[in-house]
């Protein structure tokens, strides 16, 4: 049998998640691999030049796995999975006009996500290498198109139909990256509508040099997620220190949008 595909139509989207769409080069590798690439496990980082050849080489040397990635990506494919029916879900990021693209594109709609992408004529689809040694990973992300989402398809009729249908936004702080006007106007209509917004911190990084951005976003944020290190560095980087129940607190007490529910904060 052929899989569930996505409808075109829109009325059937409860959650709909806009981010990063990257196809995952996965290998176990050795330490020495992780030290040539300045790469530490249980992280995430954004691919600089000398990151480059990486990829290449990873599949030269190690057996690897292609799999269709991105942290957004991925949690709403788990949603739909739970939720069943296809089309309850919706996906917007930006890939390239090429063979990931279209790969990224059959696997996210043969699990029944409605793949709703910006396709870029001339910058290749992202990539993002899995490094996992001992049960952990470190994530090294090339973005590439994924780089280039920009909020005027945002503001199209076919992406404004998903984001009316939908009861739920969630977004990872990687999207932070691309863009934060996108993820305002979300959080706009989210707050005027009373629907919900999740955001996930995604990585310590984001909270170290995409702290503006991130705080442009938090007033909208009903739901946030992170795990010990991300909330640990969240904490540093607003002077309340390390203590995850002392930092959960004082992110469900900032300013909120919506008063109509507090901020849930959700540290793992």
């Amino acid at each position: 049998l052929s899989p569930p595909r996505a409808p075109k139509t829109m009325a059937d989207t409860k959650l709909i998640g806009f981010g990063n769409p990257l196809l995952d080069i996965s290998a176990v590798v050795e330490q020495d691999v992780l030290d040539k690439w300045g790469a530490k496990l249980n992280d995430a980082i954004l691919a600089e030049d000398k990151h480059k050849p990486m990829y290449a080489e990873l599949a030269e040397s190690h057996p690897v796995e292609y799999i269709a990635g991105g942290a957004t990506q991925n949690s709403i494919r788990v949603a739909q999975w739970v939720m069943g029916k296809p089309g309850s879900t919706a996906f917007v990021g930006c890939v390239g006009k090429d063979q990931f693209g279209d790969k990224l594109e059959q696997a996210a709609r043969g699990d029944g996500v409605n793949a709703a992408y910006m396709k870029h004529p001339e910058t290749p689809t992202g990539t993002c290498a899995v490094l996992v040694k001992g049960g952990e990973r470190s994530l090294v992300a090339n973005l590439s198109a994924a780089n280039c989402y920009e909020i005027s398809h945002y503001e199209t009729a076919e992406i404004q139909e998903l984001v009316t249908a939908a009861n739920i936004v969630y977004c990872a702080g990687f999207f932070l990256t691309v863009s934060p006007p996108t993820m305002i106007a979300l959080g706009k209509h989210v707050a005027e509508k009373h629907k919900t917004f999740c955001l996930n911190l995604s990585a310590p990084f984001i909270c170290q040099f995409f702290k503006d951005p991130l705080l442009s976003v938090m007033p909208y944020v009903d739901f946030l997620f992170g795990n010990e290190s991300e909330a640990a560095e969240f904490g540093k980087a607003m002077g309340w220190g390390e203590e995850l129940d002392v930092v959960a607190l004082k992110a469900a007490a900032m300013p909120k949008e919506s008063g109509s529910r507090p901020r849930g904060v959700v540290f793992t």
